[in-house]
Order: structure tokens, then C-alpha cells, then sequence
């Protein structure tokens, strides 16, 4: 049985370097000029309030642009660039198109530009889950998946079969974060209803501690692309400096899928994994009792326990939980705080001896309304749940947040990459 061919170059001009990346691993080999293609790219989120630094969080345009334009030129011109990227409330992804010039694509290559949240649904049974797919992934005869290299706080890593995410409805994401299975046991199961038909992972940069703004980015300068999901994953993995016999959703999709975890049972054409692998880790660090990140505990805070998030938290809550931690730093004035426990997702169930439980958002609550260890319960009420209203109660409580802290958090999280030449925004902005 032959080997699964994944191929790794080396970023330099961006045309050529996708071009020689999808023709090692010929990547194109089984496409028809006929084929209804749907690229997905990975645009989670952008911020148009607050600086955004994007590397390595979202798909670089300059290589969606080269992909879209190496198509084109090889006659593949039923295209369609499909994305579902969640606001707060609703859907950013038309937005997040125009930030990242997709119109050009649209009016020099025919793209068409897909809000994957404003689709059609159809409700999938995966074997037990029930989940609803955009019919716009459904129904393309192939799909090119272009994730970005990063690892994700909650699964170790996100590459192609994380990405494939974004491809069900809002319902259906937050079913992914549930209560009594794993997130890494639900969305490896979307895969296997799509028709995917190769993978090109954007490297130009790689995310430590994703998978948003809030993690470090690294120029890497690394294509991976193949026809098999699994094995470009396995590859991306190793780059990030993880066995895939490691991460849980790589084995899952292995055991229901087939394929290979063996970094050796694959063929890699082009650069070697050696050469370009550097581990970035993936998770915060806590305290050991669960209490607080280890940097709070640092700085001397007490009287507060801030329960890690868990599998169980979904995107929405999860964009509000960096935040709330920097809204805590605000309020600490060196005193302590008045013995409060802070409980967020579908999982945490408040502890004994707090004098006031924080439960934030609507399944935190669902989770503990009944709970007999709360002795006062401050519900931050919404899914997710709203930041003003967070301040509000916790200010009623003695606890004042300010949030311009976290508006200069912002502005240094940017800041530090503006001063590196290598940090280049015109690789994802229009000029």
C-alpha cells in the first residue's frame, strides 16, 4: 500500500511556493475542470472596535490569492470561498471579506463569497450526533481546506480537521463544546460527510497558545499541503512539535477513518520535518489547586478562584473569558478579593466555602442554579454572556473592573508585532 504524499515548502514568493506545494503532493491530480469547488479558509474572527493582529489566527490573503489565481489559470472556474465566522451576536463573515480584500477575488477570478452562517443547513446524523451542515460544503464536489498552523487551547492543535468546523451552524458549534462528550470526539465526525479533497496549511506564520489574537505568533514560513486530511495534519502536527498519537481528535478521526499516525509511514516531499519543527505550546498555565492562572498567582491575588475554561466552553464564551481575566487584573489593588469563585461552561460545578459564586453565562448557570454550595449566586447572564453586565454586578460587589485595562491590553497585544518587519499586515489586508 502506497504511502500518503504530503508535501512542506518553504514560504518565499507566495504564488510560486503554493504552486510548487500543491504540485508535489499532486494536489490537483484528481480535479475536473467541471468541479463545484469550495475553498475554506480559517477566518475565525477579526475585531473592527480594537487593534487585531491576525497572525497566524486567520488565513493570510496573499495565500487564499495565490490559490484562487493558480485555479483560475488551470481552468477550475466554478469557485466559491465559503466561510462561517461568528460575532457576538450573528455573523462577521462578510465583513471579515471585506477587511480582507476578497471582493478582488470575486471581480478578477468570478469567486463567488459564501456566508456559511447564512446558508442552508441540512441536519447530518453523525453517527448518534446530530449535526447541520452547510449544504454549500455538502454539496461541492471538492473542497480545499486552508487551515493556518496553530495549536488550540482546548485541543492541542487546529489544522485541517479543526477547520472543517466552521462549516456547521451556530447551534451546532456550541453542540461541539458539550457537556457529557468530548470536543475532540464531535467535530472530527464532520469531516467524513465533506468531500475533501485537499488540504494547504498556511504557515507563513504559527500561533503559540491559540487559537485567537490572545496567543503568540511566530514567522514560520511553511507550506504543507495534501490530499489526505489526516496525513497533512499528522505533518502540521509534528511542525508544531506534537506526536499525533498525542492529540486526541487525530487518533479519534485514525479509528474511524483508517489512515496513518506515523510521521514515518508518511512520504514527505520537499522540506524535511526536522528542519522546520519547533514546539509551541498550546495551553495557559494554571495554579496546581485550579484556582487562578499562574501568573495571578504571581502577583499576589487571593480571595478568588477562577476555574480554568474546559472543552466545554464554547467559542462565543470562549472570546469573553481573556477579557474577563483582564478585567480581574484591573480590579486588583493588592487587597484581597472577597472570597469569590468564577465558574464558566458546561462542566464546573461550584465548590464549598465561597461567599459569592460568579456563574458566567447561561450554562454555567443551567449547571449550578440548583447548586446547594452557593451561598449568593452573581448571574452574568447571555450566551455569551455580556461584558457591561460582568462589570456591572461585579462592581455591586465591590469589585471594580476597568475596562480601558483591556483596551490597552489590546493595543500592546498589537503593538508587539508592529515594530518586526516580518509581521507584515499586507499579507492579509487590502492596501
Amino acid at each position: 500500500m502506497s504511502k500518503p504524499v504530503v508535501s512542506i515548502v518553504k514560504h518565499d514568493d507566495t504564488y510560486k511556493s503554493v504552486k510548487e506545494a500543491l504540485e508535489l503532493c499532486d494536489g490537483l491530480k484528481d480535479f475536473n475542470k467541471n468541479d463545484k469547488i469550495l475553498i475554506k479558509p480559517n477566518l475565525v474572527a477579526w475585531d473592527f472596535d480594537l487593534p487585531y493582529p491576525p497572525f497566524g489566527v486567520v488565513t493570510t490573503t496573499a495565500v487564499m490569492s495565490a490559490l484562487v489565481k493558480i485555479l483560475y489559470e488551470k481552468g477550475y472556474t466554478n469557485l466559491t470561498i465559503g466561510e462561517g465566522s461568528l460575532a457576538v451576536t450573528g455573523s462577521m463573515t462578510e465583513k471579515i471579506y471585506d477587511v480582507l480584500g476578497y471582493e478582488e477575488l470575486q471581480q478578477k477570478y468570478g469567486v463567488k463569497l459564501v456566508d456559511l452562517n447564512k446558508d442552508k443547513f441540512e441536519e447530518v446524523d453523525l453517527d448518534g450526533v446530530k449535526l447541520s451542515i452547510a449544504r454549500s460544503a455538502l454539496e461541492a464536489d471538492k473542497i480545499i481546506n486552508v487551515p493556518v498552523l496553530k495549536t488550540h487551547n482546548q485541543c492541542k492543535i487546529s489544522l485541517g480537521i479543526k477547520n472543517l468546523k466552521g462549516c456547521v451552524d451556530r447551534k451546532s458549534k456550541k453542540k461541539c463544546h458539550a457537556r457529557d462528550e468530548e470536543l475532540e470526539h464531535m467535530f472530527p465526525r464532520i469531516v467524513e460527510k465533506l468531500p475533501v479533497a485537499l488540504t494547504l496549511i498556511d504557515g507563513i506564520f504559527a500561533l503559540e497558545k491559540g487559537p485567537g489574537h490572545s496567543g503568540k505568533a511566530f514567522r514560520r514560513d511553511i507550506l504543507v499541503a495534501s490530499k489526505d486530511i489526516l496525513a497533512c495534519d499528522v505533518v502540521g502536527a509534528a511542525l508544531l512539535g506534537y506526536n499525533a498519537f498525542d492529540v486526541e481528535h487525530l487518533k479519534f478521526y485514525a479509528r474511524r477513518n483508517g489512515g496513518t499516525l506515523d510521521l514515518d509511514s508518511i512520504e514527505t516531499r520537499g522540506e524535511s520535518v526536522a528542519d522546520h519543527a519547533e514546539f509551541l505550546d498550546y495551553s495557559w498555565e494554571w495554579t496546581e489547586d485550579d484556582t487562578m492562572p499562574i501568573g495571578f498567582k504571581k502577583r499576589g491575588f487571593s480571595g478568588l478562584a477562577i476555574r480554568k475554561y474546559d472543552s466545554s466552553l464554547c467559542t462565543a464564551c470562549s472570546k469573553t473569558f481573556n477579557p474577563v481575566l483582564i478585567l480581574f487584573q484591573s480590579a486588583f489593588k493588592g487587597e484581597p478579593f472577597p472570597n469569590v469563585e468564577f465558574i464558566s461552561g458546561k462542566r464546573q460545578v461550584a465548590a464549598p466555602g465561597f461567599d459569592k459564586t460568579i456563574l458566567f453565562g447561561h450554562c454555567a448557570y443551567q449547571r449550578n442554579k440548583d447548586n446547594p454550595n452557593i451561598n449568593k449566586a452573581i448571574v452574568i447572564k447571555g450566551c455569551p454572556p455580556d461584558l457591561n453586565e460582568f462589570q456591572r454586578l461585579l462592581k455591586e460587589e465591590g469589585i471594580e473592573c476597568d475596562y480601558d485595562n483591556y483596551i490597552k491590553y489590546r493595543h500592546y497585544i498589537y503593538n508587539r508585532y508592529m515594530d518586526k518587519k516580518e509581521f507584515d499586515m499586507g499579507l492579509f489586508v487590502k492596501q
